[in-house]
């Protein structure tokens, strides 16, 4: 089992930065995969980014170039740095971590763009 934190969200302007944090109740090196995922009102939630173990990663088109996922196993913390926020972001973004045959889900952490 895991459990996951996630925080740093926030009310931000369009063109503005967050980073998000997920911190795990263990260790997350042997953790196959962590990623962030967001779901908007009305909306099916969809993954953002993710990062394996072999430190490989994967974005959403959406947010190429703009999020950057990253991991300090030291930590045992995911991070998501989101830079030139719109406000078509502005959703409810959730930790995963997919380990032990499932994905275990944090709380979600309110990211919310607008002027």
């Amino acid at each position: 089992q895991v459990q996951l934190v996630e925080s740093g969200g926030g009310l931000v302007q369009p063109g503005g930065s967050l980073r998000l944090s997920c911190a795990a109740s263990r260790n997350i090196a042997s953790i196959y995969r962590m990623g962030w995922y967001r779901q908007a009102p009305g909306k099916q939630r969809e993954s953002v980014a993710a990062i394996t173990t072999g430190d490989r990663t994967n974005y959403a088109d959406s947010v190429k170039g703009r999020f950057t996922i990253s991991r300090d196993n030291a930590k045992n913390t995911v991070y998501l740095q989101m830079n030139s926020l719109k406000p078509e972001d502005t959703a409810v973004y959730y930790c995963g971590a997919t380990t032990d045959g499932r994905v275990y889900w944090g709380q979600g952490t309110q990211v919310t763009v607008t002027s």
